[in-house]
Order: C-alpha cells, then sequence, then structure tokens
C-alpha cells in the first residue's frame, strides 16, 4: 500500500549512497515526494557530475508519484540549503517524513513515523519523531520502573535528526539564525532544561556561535528551537536508521571509527504506546554522558569520535557535527 505521508529527500553529490536511500524509499512507494538539493561548489567540475549523478536517480521512479523539487542551481551549503529547503517543504505538507541521503531507513521506520504522526498531530508538545536510537540496549532496562521494555517509543528532550518526521506546527518555531538567543540567553530561559551547569554552557557555547555565523549547519538552530519551545521528541526503543555516510567525503560525519557510523538496523512492527508523555531521564542522561557531551578531565578524549576531538581538543575546530 502506498505511503500517504510525503517524504522529503534530501540529496547533493553522493549518487551511490543517494541510490541505496532511494530504493528504501522506492519500496514504500509514497504518493508525494519533494527533493532538497543542493548545487556543485564553484569551480568544482567533480561535484558538477555527481550533482547531476545523483539527481538522475530520480528517473527511477516507477511508481504513481507526485514529484516535487527545490533544487538548487549554486551551492548554497549546509545551512542555508537545508534551511530554506526544509522550509519550502514544510510550505507545501503539513507534515513530513525527511531523509538524507546517507540515512539508510529500516523499512517499518517509515510506518512508524506515519502512525506516530497522526497520532500526535495536535499535541504540541511533541515536536519531531526521529528513527534514531543510540542506546546500547533498550533505555528502560536503565530506569524499569518508569517504562516497560515491551513499550516500542519513548520520549525525549534530544532532537536526533538522522532520519525524521515532523509537522509544519513544528518547524513554524525554526529560525536559522537563532535571532532570539541573546534575550534568550540572558533571561536564563534554557538553564532549567539542563541537568549541569556543564551541560547548558556547552550548548550556550555553540548557539553563540550558530548566533555570531561561525557554524555552517542547520540542525543546532532546530535543538534551540525545540528546546526553546520545551518540545519532545520520539526515540524508537529499537533503532531505525543506519547512517552510512560516515568518512572523509561527508562534510561532518567524517570519522569512520565512530561508535555510531552504520549501526544496525531493528523492525517495530506492532506499534505499543506509552502510558504518559514524559521524557525517559535515564535514558537522556546516558545520550549526554556517552554520545554527546565534550570531553573533560574525567573523560578520555581519545576514545570520543574525531569530530569532538577536532571541535572540543587544543586544535581549532573546523567543523561541527550534524549529530544531535
Amino acid at each position: 500500500m502506498p505511503l500517504k505521508t510525503p517524504i522529503a529527500f534530501c540529496i547533493f553529490n553522493r549518487p551511490a549512497l543517494t541510490a541505496k536511500v532511494f530504493e528504501s524509499i522506492r519500496k514504500v512507494a509514497p504518493e508525494r515526494l519533494l527533493v532538497i538539493g543542493d548545487g556543485p561548489r564553484a569551480g568544482n567540475r567533480e561535484d558538477e557530475l555527481r550533482v547531476r549523478q545523483s539527481r538522475a536517480v530520480l528517473e527511477r521512479i516507477d511508481w504513481k508519484c507526485k514529484l516535487e523539487t527545490n533544487l538548487s542551481d549554486k551551492n548554497l551549503g549546509c545551512k542555508s540549503r537545508m534551511a530554506s529547503g526544509l522550509t519550502w517543504a514544510f510550505e507545501q505538507s503539513e507534515e513530513l517524513i525527511i531523509l538524507e541521503d546517507d540515512c539508510q531507513p529500516d523499512p517499518t521506520f517509515f510506518s512508524f513515523c506515519e502512525q506516530l504522526l497522526e497520532r500526535y498531530r495536535h499535541d504540541d508538545r511533541v515536536m519531531m519523531i526521529s528513527g534514531n536510537n543510540f542506546q546500547p540496549k533498550s533505555p528502560h532496562d536503565s530506569d524499569p520502573a518508569q517504562q516497560q521494555a515491551a513499550e516500542s517509543y519513548y520520549f525525549s528532550r534530544w532532537p536526533h535528526i538522522w532520519g525524521w518526521a515532523s509537522w509544519r506546527r513544528a518547524w513554524n518555531h525554526f529560525d536559522v539564525n537563532i535571532e532570539s538567543w541573546p534575550q534568550t540567553k540572558q533571561r536564563g530561559q534554557l538553564k532549567d532544561l539542563f541537568r549541569s551547569d556543564e551541560e547548558y554552557q556547552h550548548w550556550a557555547s555553540l548557539f553563540d556561535q550558530v548566533h555570531a555565523g561561525k557554524i555552517d549547519t542547520w540542525d543546532f538552530s532546530w535543538a534551540y528551537a525545540f528546546w526553546r519551545n520545551k518540545g519532545l521528541s520520539i526515540l524508537p526503543t529499537s533503532n531505525l536508521i543506519s547512517n552510512l555516510g560516515f568518512g572523509p567525503s561527508a562534510t561532518h560525519t567524517v570519522d569512520v571509527n565512530s561508535k555510531l557510523a552504520n549501526l544496525k538496523t531493528e523492525r517495530i512492527e506492532t506499534i505499543i504506546h506509552p502510558d504518559h508523555v514524559e521524557p525517559n531521564l535515564a535514558a537522556d542522561l546516558y545520550t549526554w554522558e556517552n554520545i554527546i557531551s565534550p570531553p573533560s578531565p574525567t573523560r578520555e578524549i581519545h576514545n570520543r569520535p574525531k569530530w569532538y576531538r577536532r571541535l572540543f581538543g587544543r586544535s581549532k575546530p573546523t567543523s561541527v557535527p550534524q549529530s544531535i
């Protein structure tokens, strides 16, 4: 049965990965496919070829589908292209499933998103649905009193975006330049969301850089909108997305040895819903301590992914990760 929910597919210059993810999309035959594409970097002949090859993958559509495209002739960069492209996509549809060209979904990811988009459509507390689970085991195992392991998902304060879904009502809060950050910071409006001053200062520093235009990425701006509006995300108890794009050709996920690279996926067939809409604090703490937090004197820096060593180590950072 064709997928009713529109898919926003974000592509650039990786035709092989684009083709792999496209095949996953083709299997669910969405009635609408919205494609966001960045253009080649100026003077880069290889980019020009690979961008054409990536876009040519769309010629493989062999099902009844309304194809809508927002393809840039010039290179806008990750921040501007994703921000403008997703804004365009949400202007076309009230809700979307969103995949980038390196995010390989399990087939059940699509039905998982579609069912939960409908269930929480009018619940402003919930701002997104993710396919990511970075826990080494079910988060419920570390907090059995809060939820039961049989549940198919939990609520989180982390807005993971490697395969996700959301509503226009949530994206309307997005401002790529986070213009309100100085006032939010002055009033201390986000401090109560974080468990420690270390955690708050980590994100405040990143938001300072985003506001100053020093970071070419969009997902920190989304995290800011998410937290400023006290949003919750839905995270599956089984991982539904494998990021295939780690490597030297990636913009942000360059460390091929990262523990987040090429994660195995599992299926979620019948969805069992939690009884309460509240964050799983134990799971969120694990994510902070083991996935997101920068190195400190008590944490071995060499155990962190390369982009953390680059961003928070002694050398000056050259880029930041898209890994929230």
